[in-house]
C-alpha cells in the first residue's frame, strides 16, 4: 500500500488498491471484495471498467478496451495508471502489455508519488519487481515519503527483494532524503533482529551517519531502544567515539534512554575495546585456547589430588572439593566469547591425559598381557591423531566468492525459488542438498550431521569419517582403562563384596585408591557416549543411509504426520554395503562401486534411487 506508511503490511491475494492513504484492512471504500486465488472469476468480465478488469487480472477484458482506445498513460481521478493496478496485485502479463502499448514504466502517482515498482516492493511481489527492472524501471527514484526501493524492502521487511536489489547492483548505503542508509532505517523500524543481521551480511557503512542529526546507524539503535540491533551493531565493530550534531556518543544517548540493559551493553563493549589495547590481554588472547586447556589439566589434577589425601576427614575433602568447584567458573578468564565452544574439549583432553596417566602410573605395572599394552598404546594414538583431524579438518563449509553470492541470488530468483530452503539469508550462499547452517559455527556445512561439544567443531561431508574413527578409538581407550582399572582393583584393593555387600564394596574401594576411582568414573562416563555415539553413527550410515541431522528430522515428522513415514525409504538410502562404501568411499577389493558426489556443489536430488518411493529429508 502505497499511501500506507511503514506500518502497513498487507499480503492478500485480491486485488489492492494502495494509493489509498489509510490502512484500514489494506483496501479502499470502493474496493471489490477480495476474492480466492490470483485470477478470481466474477459474474461479467464484460462489464468491468479497465481499472477494475486490471485489479483482477482479465486480461481479454484489458486488451478489448486498449484496443477500442483506452490510453495506458491515462491516470485515474486519483492520478493512479494502470500499471500501478497491475504491478501491486502482481498481474505479470497486463504489465508486460501495458508497457508494450507505452505505459511508463517509472511514473509516479497516488498520493505518496510512487512508481509502480515501489508498489510492487510495498506489497513484496519479488517476480513483479524482477519483471520491472528488466523492463527499465529505476530503484533508485524516492518516493513521497522520501524512500527508494531498497528502503522500502527494508521497511516491510522482504529480504528476498533486498537480496535482489542488492545483487543487481544497488548500493547498499544509498541514502534517502533525509541521508539515512537502509541500515539505519531497519534499526529504527525494526524491532527484532532482521533485517538488520540480514544487512550487516553485505558489509554496509556502519559508521555513516545522516545528514539532519549526523547520527550513525548506533545512534538509531541506541535511539529507538532496538536491543537487538543494538547488540548486533557492536558484534559488527560500530564506532562508540561518533558524535551527533548535538555532540552525543551512543553511551550519551543510552544514559538518556534510561535503559539499564543498553548502558550495560555499550558499557562492556568499550571495555572490551580497551581491554585490546593491552599488550598482556593482547598475549592471554593469542594463546588462549592453550589456557584454557592448562587450566582445565590443572583443576582437574587439583579435585584428584584433594581425592587421593590422606586426611581421614572427609569433611575437609569435601570442603576443598566444593572450593575447587566454586574456583571452575575462573577458566572463563582465559578464553573470550568466541572459544568458549571448546569448553568441553578441553575437559575431553584434559579426562584423557589423566586416565593416560593412571594407566601407566598406577594400572601398568599389573598388567602382564602384551597384547593389552600395545591396544592401549595403538588406541591412544589413533584417538589423538583422528581427534586433531576431527577438529582441523574443514567439515565442508560453503565458500564462494560476492561475485557469486550476487549471481546465485539472482539466479535463484528468476527461478523464483529464492527462499530459504534454497538459499541461507545468513551466509548469502545457495544451499546444497543435505547442507544446514550452524549457528554456532555461523556457516553452512555440506552434508550436515551435527555440531559436536567435545570437539567444538561441526561434523559434516569433509570430516565425518575421520568424526566416526575418533570416537572408535576413544571407545578402545575406555574399554582397556576400564580393563586395567579392573585388574589394578583386584591385585591392591581387598574387597569383600561377597561378604560385606556392594555399599561396603565400594567404599573399599574408594579408600584404597580416590584417585583411580575419579578417573575410573570420567573414563566410564566417556566411554558411554562414545560407545553409545559409535553405534548410533553406524547404525543410521549403514541401514539409513543419513546424517543424525537427517534422521531427526524425519522423527519430528513421523510426529507430526498422520501418515507413517519410513526412515529407510529415502533417496540416500542405497542399501547397507552400498551405503558403507559411498560413506568411506571404499571399493572393498572391487566388489562396491562408492559414489561419489560433491555434497558441497550437490543442488538437487539426484538419481541413486529412481525405483524407489522416497520421502524427502
Amino acid at each position: 500500500m502505497a499511501g500506507g506508511g511503514p506500518a502497513c503490511k498487507n499480503h492478500c491475494h485480491g486485488p489492492h488498491r494502495p494509493h489509498m492513504h489509510s490502512c484500514h484492512n489494506g483496501h479502499g471504500d470502493n474496493e471489490l471484495p477480495v476474492l480466492p486465488g490470483p485470477y478470481p472469476v466474477i459474474e461479467d468480465p464484460s462489464t468491468c471498467d479497465i481499472v477494475t478488469a486490471t485489479q483482477y487480472g482479465l486480461l481479454e477484458r484489458c486488451k478489448e478496451l486498449v484496443e477500442a482506445g483506452y490510453d495506458v498513460r491515462q491516470p485515474d481521478k486519483e492520478n493512479v495508471t494502470l500499471l500501478h493496478w497491475a504491478a501491486v496485485n502482481n498481474r505479470q502479463e497486463l504489465v508486460k502489455y501495458y508497457i508494450s502499448k507505452g505505459a511508463i514504466v517509472d511514473q509516479l502517482g497516488g498520493d505518496l508519488n510512487s512508481t509502480p515498482l515501489h508498489w510492487a516492493i510495498r506489497q513484496g511481489h519479488l517476480p513483479m519487481v524482477m519483471l520491472l527492472l528488466k523492463c527499465g524501471a529505476d530503484p533508485t527514484l524516492i518516493d513521497g515519503e522520501g524512500f527508494s526501493s531498497i528502503h522500502l524492502a527494508v521497511l516491510f521487511q522482504h529480504m528476498p527483494i533486498i537480496a535482489y536489489l542488492i545483487a543487481k547492483g544497488q548500493n547498499i548505503d544509498t541514502t534517502d532524503v533525509n541521508g539515512q542508509t537502509p541500515l539505519m532505517l531497519a534499526v529504527q523500524k525494526a524491532m527484532g533482529p532482521e533485517p538488520t543481521r540480514f544487512l550487516l551480511k553485505f558489509n554496509p557503512s556502519l559508521n555513516a551517519v545522516d545528514d539532519a542529526r549526523k547520527n550513525s546507524a548506533l545512534h538509531w539503535a541506541v535511539t529507538a531502544g532496538n536491543l537487538s540491533a543494538v547488540d548486533l551493531l557492536l558484534e559488527a565493530g560500530a564506532s562508540l567515539d561518533i558524535k551527533n550534531a548535538k555532540g552525543e556518543t551512543p553511551l550519551d544517548l543510552a544514559y538518556r534512554s534510561q535503559s539499564r540493559h543498553m548502558v550495560y551493553m555499550v558499557k562492556e563493549e568499550e571495555k572490551i575495546r580497551s581491554r585490546r589495547n593491552n599488550r598482556l590481554l593482547k598475549i592471554v588472547e593469542k594463546y588462549e585456547l592453550f589456557l584454557l586447556l592448562a587450566s582445565s589439566l590443572a583443576w582437574m589434577w587439583a579435585v584428584g589430588y584433594v581425592m587421593n589425601l590422606n586426611s581421614d576427614s572427609w569433611l575437609l575433602k569435601g570442603a576443598l572439593l566444593l572450593l575447587l568447584c566454586g574456583m571452575a567458573p575462573l577458566m572463563r578468564l582465559f578464553v573470550g566469547l568466541k572459544n568458549l565452544r571448546y569448553l568441553p574439549t578441553a575437559f575431553l583432553l584434559s579426562s584423557v591425559f589423566w586416565m593416560s596417566v593412571t594407566w601407566f602410573l598406577w594400572f601398568l605395572p599389573y598388567v602382564t598381557n602384551a597384547i593389552l599394552k600395545i591396544t592401549v598404546m595403538f588406541s591412544m594414538v589413533g584417538f589423538l591423531y583422528y581427534f586433531y583431524n576431527t577438529w582441523r579438518t574443514d567439515p565442508g563449509y560453503i565458500k564462494t566468492s560476492e561475485k557469486e553470492r550476487k549471481e546465485n541470488i539472482v539466479a535463484l530468483a528468476e527461478a523464483g525459488c529464492l527462499d530459504f530452503r534454497t538459499f541461507c539469508t545468513s551466509c548469502l550462499v545457495r544451499k546444497p542438498v543435505r547442507s544446514v547452517h550452524c549457528l554456532a559455527c555461523d556457516s553452512c556445512v555440506a552434508r550436515y550431521d551435527q555440531h559436536s561439544v567435545w570437539i567444538g567443531q561441526c561434523v559434516g561431508i569433509g570430516n565425518h569419517r575421520y568424526y566416526l574413527l575418533f570416537l572408535f578409538f576413544l571407545t578402545l581407550t575406555g574399554v582397556c582403562l576400564l580393563h586395567g582399572t579392573h585388574l589394578y582393583w583386584t591385585n591392591h584393593c581387598t574387597t569383600s563384596y561377597r561378604e560385606d555387600g556392594l555399599w561396603t564394596c565400594f567404599t573399599q574401594i574408594m579408600c584404597c585408591s580416590p584417585w583411580v576411582s575419579y578417573f575410573s568414573v570420567l573414563t566410564y562416563f566417556h566411554t558411554m557416549w562414545a560407545s553409545l555415539g559409535l553405534i548410533v553413527q553406524l547404525c543410521q550410515i549403514a541401514f539409513l543411509g543419513l546424517t543424525s541431522r537427517e534422521r531427526s528430522n524425519l522423527l519430528m515428522q513421523r510426529k507430526s504426520c498422520k501418515q507413517p513415514i519410513s526412515l529407510r525409504r529415502t533417496p540416500y538410502n542405497l542399501g547397507c554395503f552400498q551405503n558403507l562404501a559411498d560413506f568411506f568411499q571404499c571399493s572393498c577389493f572391487g566388489m562396491f562401486k562408492p559414489n561419489a558426489v560433491d555434497w558441497t556443489k550437490q543442488y538437487n536430488l539426484f538419481h541413486l534411487a529412481k525405483e524407489k518411493h522416497v520421502h524427502p529429508v
